[in-house]
């Protein structure tokens, strides 16, 4: 089976290769862990003729003996060499209870390098903070980006297969699919769903009343780029003619971002400086798997859409990502990594000097020399200044590798 390397990830984790740390690899299921895992395997035999990879996939079945770190104490005992390079590389490490002392012992004596994939974030953010504090390096890896769904689907960049990537997303098996056969690909789509929530959430998170975590997920789903607060999710769930207590629905919450369904972004306060504790917004890891819970209204969800897609482009660039909140108005996105930082606003079309007014005028209010962008889905050739703020079409956005 032909595997396509994605080039971003793949060369982050080479260079973090025999650094003495234990390297995680995150992300929801079925974006491409396990085909990053392998590739690496292949790369590393490439770089290292000589060296011992011990591979262990825990969605095989000939690894379903090894249900705890005794077990995986067992199996390791006798695979590594005494001198030379070793490498374990486990797939689906949170299937093993109680790995992170294995992980530790085998960190400590130095006696191979440990690259593991997860799928839920409590895990790996607790288990192993806890116990390999300053010792690992989270990885996260995203669904496609969009020039990797354009490489991954041989496709050119163009207003037509940008609207594709809003509606399937960018899960990457589906080039194995094919976009024209939708039948498939949304019913591939609810399988991955369906896998999420009952096998990373529903059982691992103990979820007591699964139509209500789906109820909310629609809920959230339905609402991307807007304030989900405390008195709108009591609202809607009273709609819904249902009793719950607001720690309830925030746990639920919390239990699909650690399955890395929905991301929470919190709010900042620009003028003040700092982050606000209350009324966050949630973005989905992958628009095709948000699209599952409410379809695809094209004119309905757009500006939906292609605030989620701005979202996971920063996220995707490296930045770290917060609401910005002014006086009386409000910016979609302050983005910042390493002291740099920009301002980013998302809109459907600047066709109304309405539109204009408030998209722009908001960036306008930050006295500040950082970079502003209003990012929109008018043609690439309507992209212009204003005022010194960029204006970009999504698709120019998208395919920026650098802001």
């Amino acid at each position: 089976m032909e595997i396509i390397t994605r080039s971003k990830y793949i060369d982050k984790i080479l260079g973090f290769l025999n650094k003495g740390m234990i390297l995680a690899l995150t992300g929801q299921r079925r974006v491409g862990k396990s085909y990053i895992l392998r590739n690496l395997a292949e790369l590393i035999q490439e770089r290292y003729p000589d060296a011992n990879i011990v591979y262990i996939n825990k969605e095989k079945k000939k690894y379903s003996n090894l249900r705890t770190n005794t077990d995986l104490d067992e199996y390791l005992s006798d695979k590594f060499k005494p001198s030379g390079l070793n490498f374990l590389l486990i797939d689906e490490v949170q299937d093993i209870d109680g790995f992170e002392h294995t992980l530790r012992s085998l960190n400590a004596d130095e006696e191979c390098q440990i690259i593991v994939t997860g799928s839920n974030a409590k895990m790996l953010s607790s288990e192993l903070s806890t116990y390999l504090g300053g010792r690992y390096i989270d990885i996260h890896i995203q669904s496609l980006s969009y020039p990797e769904f354009l490489k991954f689907h041989k496709l050119e960049d163009s207003q037509d297969i940008l609207e594709k990537y809003l509606i399937f997303g960018g899960m990457p098996h589906l080039y194995r699919l094919g976009l024209e056969n939708e039948d498939m690909v949304w019913e591939y789509l609810h399988n991955i769903y369906n896998t999420i929530v009952l096998k990373d959430v529903i059982e691992r998170e103990g979820i007591r009343n699964a139509t209500l975590f789906e109820n909310l997920l629609s809920f959230v789903s339905d609402n991307v780029g807007q304030i989900v607060s405390g008195s709108s999710l009591s609202k809607y769930l009273k709609s819904q003619k249902v009793d719950v207590t607001t720690s309830t629905i925030l746990n639920y919450l919390g239990s699909a971002g650690n399955a890395y369904i929905i991301n929470k972004v919190p709010r900042y306060d620009i003028h003040g400086k700092k982050l606000l504790e209350s009324n966050d917004k949630y973005f989905f890891e992958d628009l095709g798997l948000r699209n599952i819970l409410v379809g695809s209204n094209r004119e309905k969800d757009m500006e939906k859409l292609i605030e989620n897609a701005v979202y996971l482009h920063l996220k995707n660039l490296g930045y770290k990502v917060t609401v910005g909140v002014l006086p009386n108005a409000e910016v979609d996105f302050v983005a910042e990594n390493n002291g740099k930082k920009i301002y980013v606003q998302a809109t459907y079309l600047v066709a109304s000097e309405q539109t204009q007014e408030r998209e722009f005028g908001n960036l306008l209010k930050i006295k500040d020399n950082y970079p502003k962008y209003v990012v929109s889905m008018d043609p690439i050739s309507l992209s212009k200044n204003y005022d010194g703020i960029q204006h970009l079409s999504l698709r120019k956005f998208l395919l920026k590798e650098d802001l």
